[in-house]
Formats: C-alpha cells, sequence, structure tokens
C-alpha cells in the first residue's frame, strides 16, 4: 500500500523510468539529441594538447571521493571525465597522474585507464600502477601530497572533477603557480567560486553531471540526461501554474500534487 501523500511521487517515478527506457530505446535506434556546448568539457582535448607539445605530464583529480552518500554521484562525474582524459592522454602518448584520495576508486580507475588505452589501440602502453596514485584518506595530507606532485612534476595541464572541500583553493592555486592550464568542475557551490577565479574552465552544477553523456554520447547516459532534463521543465512549469493559481486563490494544484 502507498503512504499517503506519495502517490504522484510514485507516479512520477514510474513515469521517469518509462520515459528513460523509451529515449535509451530510441537513441539505440538513431535518434539523435543536441547538447548544448560545454567549453570545459570541450577544452580536455586542448588541455592534453598543451601538455603533448610541452612534454609534460596532466594530471587529475576527482576530489574527496566517495562511491557512497551525498557526492557519490560526483565522483562517478569525475571518474566519466577522466576515462576521456586517459583516452585523450593514451592517443597522445602523455603521461597521466590520477591522484587518488579514497581506496574506492581505485579498481575503477584501472579499468577506464586500461579500457581507454585498449580503445586507441594501445593496450601495451598502459602503466595504471604509476599514472593511478593512491595518496593519503586523510583531507590535506592527500592536499599536500597534490602540492607535491605539482611542484615535482610540474603538470602542464589539471583537470578537478568531483567533490571539492577546503582543499579546492589550495590546489587551484598551486597548479596555477606552476603554469598548468585548469578544467575544473564541481556541484558543491561553496567552492564553484575558486574554480571560477583561478581556472581556465569551469564546469559548475549540473555540467559534471552531464559529462558522461556529453563525452561519450552512451545511450543510457543521454537518454536518461534528456527525460531529467523534461522532469525538470515539467517541475518548473508547475512551478508557475501553481503560484499563479494560489494567487488567485485556489490551490487546485498544491492539493492534486499532495495525493
Amino acid at each position: 500500500m502507498i503512504v499517503s501523500g506519495r502517490f504522484m511521487e510514485f507516479v512520477a517515478l514510474i513515469l521517469i523510468w518509462v520515459l528513460a527506457m523509451i529515449a535509451i530505446d530510441k537513441i539505440k535506434k538513431g535518434w539523435t539529441v543536441s547538447f548544448r556546448r560545454i567549453a570545459g568539457l570541450d577544452a580536455l582535448e586542448e588541455a592534453v594538447g598543451r601538455a603533448a607539445e610541452m612534454g609534460r605530464p596532466v594530471h587529475f583529480t576527482s576530489g574527496l571521493n566517495s562511491l557512497t552518500g551525498t557526492w557519490a554521484p560526483l565522483t562517478v562525474a569525475g571518474l566519466a571525465v577522466f576515462g576521456e582524459v586517459a583516452r585523450l592522454c593514451a592517443r597522445y602518448r602523455v603521461p597521466v597522474i590520477y591522484s587518488v584520495y579514497g581506496t574506492q576508486v581505485i579498481p575503477i580507475a584501472h579499468e577506464l585507464y586500461k579500457q581507454a588505452f585498449l580503445a586507441e589501440g594501445r593496450p601495451e602502453e598502459a602503466k595504471p600502477e604509476e599514472a593511478i596514485r593512491y595518496l593519503s584518506s586523510s583531507q590535506f595530507a592527500y592536499a599536500a601530497a597534490v602540492q607535491g606532485i605539482a611542484e615535482r612534476e610540474r603538470p602542464a595541464a589539471n583537470i578537478m572533477v568531483g567533490p571539492f572541500y577546503a582543499e579546492s583553493l589550495i590546489f587551484a592555486e598551486t597548479f596555477y603557480r606552476v603554469g598548468a592550464i585548469q578544467v575544473a568542475g564541481t556541484a558543491r557551490l561553496y567552492q564553484i567560486p575558486f574554480f571560477a577565479i583561478v581556472g581556465d574552465y569551469v564546469l559548475i552544477g549540473e555540467e559534471c553531471y552531464a559529462a558522461g553523456a556529453y563525452l561519450t554520447k552512451d545511450p543510457a547516459h543521454t537518454g536518461s540526461l534528456f527525460v531529467q532534463d523534461l522532469g525538470k521543465m515539467v517541475a518548473i512549469v508547475l512551478g508557475v501554474i501553481g503560484a499563479l493559481l494560489t494567487t488567485a486563490g485556489t490551490k487546485a494544484i498544491v492539493e492534486f500534487l499532495k495525493l
């Protein structure tokens, strides 16, 4: 039995799921979904190309990553970006350094790295034990270790996508000082200004979550993203109509959504 007041939530969940399945099926059959350009994601190839020209590595971090809790989806978004960065580094033969905070992501990062080199036809050149470096699970020990990598190895590009906290500005300033081009993104509101000030390209909020679909054009990612955006538009329309009707003295929309 559905709890009172949750019926419309249940209907919305089922409707979104059905629409997502339909969208994914249509995309697999050739239906195309257009994306607005996201400069930060378009700049990944520029960043890796710059590293290739300078003969210096690319540095990547997904912040204080975790596959559980509130920011798990943002960690997954960061891993999607790492997969693309690894592929570009394999193509241009550029060393990549993934500074890892939480051990949970290591197996996934290894697989993404190896698959990237396989996709570029260079599986024998993959060196995950050198590229993927576990540093610490203590926030500021991790931050200090990343600073050390920046100062010693002086990467030409620094790419940061994931959940960041007080270390965000520490990283951004350090890599700015060593002359790295920076692509940074997070959905954590209080850290976005630091990335916007110091970074060359910034991914803000949901641009991070769209990265997987934008970069890979995977039908599952793309279809899900399309339906999520559709749902947001419907929610906005309902909100506006509800506000107008409430102002006019009727709460029909409010009562309907409370079912």
